[in-house]
């Protein structure tokens, strides 16, 4: 089914590590990304889980070895070619062409620019809210200067970014009042230590209407998206699409709303036979969510794509649509829909 398939656009993820990674850090990195909490079981390694058989499989022959080989193996043959080469190799064969990166916080990863160049292909900046407001509240000594630079710093990265990015575990249907604001702010600014993490609901709440205003599609980082109904049913017909980037566990009431909602569209998920049927097959995203080692970007996309082949053909084999059909929807979920909600083939500027 990948006949005529474009390259994916990875509408979520943080960028590359930059650097060696020796057994130890990769591991770190593979637990991190199965959601561990501590070390593998005694005579056992994060290789062995469902990340690790996939990268296995389809990044040693990016780098010039069988499928499957040891991860001994695999690891001495990416530092024979270093770094820099191997993210090449593997960013390159992911089948990713375009990158929206999340940004903000202090990273030890790849920026956008840097992750587009060892890719060959194109990259743009998401602009996480929260550590925006963190930036702002370092130059700031009151209430009223904390809420006037960050409506400017709003300003400021809507001319640049694709997007931007929130994560609230819930917001209600309406903004909270200037007065709630400046109070929220004042309390926060006297008890928050340098370096401190925005971590009151009035401030993120505030964050979250006021870049509605700029226009540009805002993901919604969010633990149940079922919390998030009456912001949703609130913000209908401003002009903003928003995009629910939910929790492993609650991707089929993500899609769900986005199927309620004309502007809510939603992360399609590790399991795209179950969230294509919550929703219209073009409110569904692709996403990698990749932080860290190169070879996550790889598995997220080729197990995204194995997935969509396999359910595809099921479709057509069980006569619910035609393969030129098949090929449609899976264009939609893998690049169509996110090209045209982020604007990415709107011209410069």
């Amino acid at each position: 089914m990948d006949d005529g398939m474009p390259p994916l656009v990875d509408q979520h993820s943080h960028g590359a590590v930059h650097g060696e990674l020796g057994l130890g850090g990769f591991e770190a990195h593979l637990a991190a990304a199965a959601g561990a909490a501590g070390p593998a079981p005694p005579g056992t390694s994060f290789f062995d889980s469902r990340t690790g058989l996939a990268l296995r499989r389809w990044c040693p022959p990016l780098l010039g070895l069988d499928p499957h080989c040891s991860p001994v193996r695999y690891l001495a043959r990416r530092r024979e070619l270093g770094a820099y080469r191997a993210g090449q190799l593997l960013l390159r064969g992911a089948g990713i062409g375009t990158f929206l990166l999340e940004t903000g916080a202090p990273s030890a990863l790849t920026s956008a620019a840097e992750l587009a160049g060892a890719a060959d292909g194109s990259a743009h900046e998401v602009v996480r809210l929260e550590p925006l407001a963190e930036q702002v509240a370092d130059t700031s000594g009151s209430a009223d200067s904390f809420t006037a630079y960050t409506a400017e710093a709003l300003y400021a990265a809507a001319r640049s970014a694709i997007a931007f990015a929130c994560g609230l575990p819930f917001c209600d249907g309406s903004p909270p009042g200037l007065a709630e604001v400046r109070k929220a702010a004042g309390q926060w600014l006297r008890s928050r230590r340098p370096g401190g993490r925005l971590d009151d609901p009035v401030l993120a709440r505030h964050l979250l209407w006021s870049a509605l205003a700029a226009g540009l599609p805002v993901q919604l980082h969010c633990s149940d998206p079922l919390r998030l109904t009456r912001f949703l049913r609130a913000t209908a017909g401003l002009g903003c699409d928003l995009v629910l980037l939910p929790d492993p566990w609650h991707h089929r009431e993500a899609a769900q709303l986005a199927g309620a909602f004309p502007h809510v569209y939603a992360d399609v998920g590790r399991r795209p036979e179950e969230t294509l049927r919550e929703a219209p097959f073009g409110k569904l995203l692709f996403s990698s969510g990749a932080r860290g080692p190169a070879e996550l970007y790889v598995v997220a996309a080729r197990s995204f794509s194995q997935a969509m082949e396999r359910l595809m053909s099921d479709w057509v084999a069980d006569g619910w649509c035609r393969r030129a059909d098949a090929h449609r929807i899976a264009s939609l979920v893998a690049a169509g829909t996110a090209r045209r909600i982020y604007r990415l083939d709107a011209p410069a500027g």
